[in-house]
């Protein structure tokens, strides 16, 4: 399996948010307080629509897997999430997927988390490019005579997080868009097959921290902006995977988390159905549960905080995508004592 990653700067290969204005973002572009859904959700469309050219696509060659996992809770102890990130890069996954709650929110907390992304991507660096000069790389699996050369700051980390109720508390939304961004986004997989055919999977990942998807993500939802359709109605997209932190169904009736509202459930059972979704990943309620419902495969992950389960466990899912467009899931060993 050979995989890859780039910035594609072709204008029609966008799904372009519609853009909006906003008073909550600083003149460097770096995204403030503010934690409601509505806010989130209306920086996430300027921030797009500021950086079109920074747009990511995941490009893989035939078959590839991801990783998932989900609610970390990183305090001053982040060894589950390295070795989420460790597993990652050693089994070659394509992309990271993180379902929210990735810290407590205290600023030292996400100072540790910045600090712990910032070495993991210097070890993708290094196994994944060959520095050329002072300042450039290349991949080390370029087929081309001329490879493109990246800056490092070109060169993105494939880590994707969906924002979480504990990301948000305490204003910790200042905290968290300032490494993330934006909490409501679309990525792209490019599949290049042996025929020479393409074929597209989409990423869907969702603002759910606040146990609602709000007016202005419904709006956008309905007006097609995450729908990948050609003319004709049928689809781009040869699979849909969405990410969301809130979890679509109570794994047991008794369950103290919240889910989304009657309303919004049914709105979002629908919307799955019509977006053909392949999988739908969930966290927060820290249960494992897995079914299947219109066609949809629903998986919610149980957390992978060190403190909310000490003893090493399958707390990671490895999805694996074959180049035939056939989805099957793995579950992931952690043995962060071990480790130690």
């Amino acid at each position: 399996m050979s995989c890859k990653m780039r910035k594609i700067t072709l204008p029609t290969l966008f799904a372009v948010l519609l853009a909006v204005s906003c008073n909550k973002v600083s003149p460097i572009g770096v995204l403030v307080a503010g934690t409601a859904v509505e806010d989130r959700v209306a920086m996430s469309e300027l921030f797009y629509r500021n950086h079109l050219n920074d747009r990511v696509f995941l490009i893989a060659d035939g078959d590839y897997t991801f990783l998932v996992g989900a609610d970390s809770h990183i305090t001053n102890d982040s060894a589950r999430m390295d070795e989420m990130l460790e597993t990652g890069l050693n089994d070659g996954d394509l992309f990271y997927a993180h379902l929210g709650d990735i810290a407590d929110t205290k600023a030292e907390y996400y100072v540790t988390l910045d600090s712990l992304l910032q070495e993991a991507k210097s070890r993708y660096v290094e196994k994944n490019y060959t520095r050329v000069n002072t300042y450039e790389y290349v991949r080390n699996d370029s087929q081309e005579d001329t490879p493109a050369r990246y800056l490092y700051d070109e060169i993105v980390y494939p880590f994707f997080p969906v924002v979480g109720n504990h990301d948000i508390t305490r204003n910790g939304w200042a905290l968290w868009s300032n490494i993330f961004h934006s909490s409501f986004y679309e990525i792209d997989v490019i599949v290049f097959l042996e025929d020479g055919e393409i074929a597209f999977d989409h990423l869907i990942f969702l603002d759910s921290a606040s146990g609602t998807l709000g007016k202005r993500q419904i709006d956008l939802i309905n007006q097609g902006i995450l729908d990948g359709k050609y003319d004709d109605g049928t689809s781009q997209y040869r699979n849909t995977f969405v990410f969301s932190h809130t979890n679509i169904f109570r794994p047991q009736f008794f369950e103290f988390a919240s889910t989304f509202t009657r309303e919004e459930t049914f709105f979002l059972l629908d919307q799955f159905e019509k977006w053909n979704v392949t999988c739908a990943f969930c966290g927060h309620v820290h249960t494992w549960d897995e079914r299947n419902y219109n066609g949809v495969h629903y998986l919610t992950l149980d957390t992978m905080c060190e403190k909310n389960n000490p003893e090493p466990g399958d707390y990671l899912v490895r999805v694996h995508c074959d180049a035939d467009g056939e989805v099957k899931w793995s579950p992931v060993h952690m043995d962060t004592r071990k480790r130690k």
